[in-house]
């Protein structure tokens, strides 16, 4: 397939990841941080260069949609969510673009546990990483820092 004058080497790599914090919050500080739009965006957007558009119907079968900048390229988050249980449990399939390019397709499930005085969360991603575009790797480093922001927000509110 062409694109413009340069030819794209189709390729699909399918996987599986997982990520765990333990904070120190309680499940239902950790989820509000995941359903208020104020605070989802403070952590989920990219302050340095800023988040262009942000919209979060967070409900099952709502919409979360973001845009913004990393390292002066364009990034573009879209998702569904597909399952809410409050305090618990979230999940979402997504699709990222970067620039005009779809460059992977995921289901996202973040579960939380009470853990002493606090919070375990494990996110596992199962993804369609396309074209090169990303990887497996590069997304779980991503979701990494992502998941430090979301301990900078909770602690603001402490």
């Amino acid at each position: 397939m062409t694109d413009g004058a340069e030819t794209i080497e189709r390729s699909v790599t399918h996987a599986t990841f997982a990520v765990e914090r333990k904070y120190d919050a309680s499940p239902a500080r950790v989820f509000a941080a995941w359903a208020e739009p104020e605070r989802k965006a403070r952590w989920f957007g990219n302050p340095e260069d800023g988040v262009a558009e942000f919209e979060l119907d967070f409900r099952v079968g709502g919409r979360e949609f973001n845009r913004g900048k990393v390292e002066g390229q364009e990034y573009t988050f879209e998702a569904r969510y597909q399952d809410i249980v409050p305090d618990e449990r979230i999940v979402y399939a997504y699709d990222m673009h970067f620039e005009d390019a779809r460059i992977s397709v995921s289901l996202g499930t973040v579960e939380l546990k009470a853990d002493g005085d606090g919070t375990r969360l494990t996110y596992t991603e199962q993804g369609a990483y396309l074209d090169g575009l990303d990887t497996p790797e590069q997304r779980e480093q991503g979701t990494g820092g992502l998941f430090d922001a979301l301990a900078e927000e909770l602690a603001r509110d402490r």
